[in-house]
């Protein structure tokens, strides 16, 4: 079951959270292998498919946004496009986009960045915008300030949390082909609730020891601990010195779970905004419309009966087909 646990450290500018996803890292590999024309993720890409997966869960446990998260890693490798989306609910949903082979042993710039052109991107994006809102963008290359690449998923959020958003922040992320997890510790934003868009007072960045301590400890938790200890052992190991308050732990629905966002309304809409000449040129030289969901893995079908039907005023469609999902 995936988990999400939250703490602070009392008395102290520090908070941490640590997740552990087993179901909904299970369901996201195992519609990935279900899909034949794709088939299964290599070991690397589904390694840094995991860390961001339990990245975007943290962060967005810690900002608490009303809507949608979206963290994407893109470039000129082998990779690219890697996306993950966690709703407010703590849902998520995941995919990468291959164009060539990858290598046993590939790291994040053999993947995603070897010729120093990958980017991040976190989006958030409102649930309910108000009329104009546009969601909120930040992007940072994935490389440090003297343009040395930069190893991993951790270092790159780390680089971008304190560069685009005056936030200290340590992340280990690790993933397999059953858990993926992270433990996120952060310094806590001067005023105001935090969030992405937070500021600190600029002299005071990284000059806490409080922090500085608490990073450090935590840097000292491995992958492979990381994946194989429960979260209680994991606080007790690291800091049993510290005066931890841990919040009620997330779990089962009300925690981190798989789940889609799409639906044949959505589809339907998309093939409304192809246009009626494009639609019906398709369905002229397949038959049907087809289309899958690069996250879970759904087949809508749509037929010349649906296509009519999508392009008719409301009240005066036809009967749709007996086309199936």
């Amino acid at each position: 079951m995936s988990e999400l646990h939250k703490f602070i450290f009392d008395g102290l500018p520090v908070r941490g959270a640590i997740v552990r996803l087993t179901g909904a890292w299970a369901e996201i590999l195992n519609r990935r292998a279900a899909n034949t024309a794709t088939g299964a993720y290599p070991e690397p890409v589904a390694r840094l498919l995991g860390e961001m997966a339990a990245a975007g869960v943290l962060m967005q446990a810690n900002i608490q946004f009303n809507g949608a998260l979206v963290l994407q890693i893109y470039g000129d490798g082998p990779v690219k496009l890697a996306v993950v989306e966690v709703q407010s609910d703590l849902s998520l949903r995941a995919t990468a986009t291959l164009a060539g082979g990858v290598a046993p042993d590939a790291g994040l710039a053999d993947l995603v960045n070897t010729g120093n052109g990958g980017r991040c991107a976190i989006t958030l994006d409102p649930k309910e915008r108000r009329p104009g809102q546009q969601p909120y963008q930040g992007v940072v290359p994935l490389h440090g300030d003297q343009r040395e690449k930069l190893g991993r998923i951790s270092e790159v959020l780390e680089h971008y949390m304190l560069q685009s958003e005056q936030l200290d922040t340590t992340l280990v992320l690790a993933a397999s082909g059953e858990v993926a997890a992270g433990l996120l510790i952060q310094r806590m934003p001067v005023q105001g609730e935090g969030n992405l868009a937070g500021r600190a007072n600029e002299d005071d960045i990284g000059s806490s020891e409080d922090y500085n301590r608490i990073a450090t400890l935590a840097r000292s938790l491995t992958p492979e601990e990381l994946l194989a200890l429960d979260v209680d052992t994991i606080l007790h190991r690291l800091f049993w010195e510290e005066k931890l308050m841990r919040f009620v732990p997330r779990q089962g629905l009300s925690g981190p779970h798989f789940a889609c966002a799409c639906s044949r309304e959505r589809v339907a809409r998309m093939i409304r905004g192809l246009g009626l000449e494009e639609a019906e040129s398709i369905i002229a030289e397949r038959g049907d419309i087809e289309v899958g969901c690069e996250f879970c893995g759904a087949q809508y079908r749509f037929d010349a009966v649906d296509a009519a039907q999508i392009f008719t005023e409301p009240g005066k469609q036809p009967p749709a087909s007996a086309a199936v999902q």
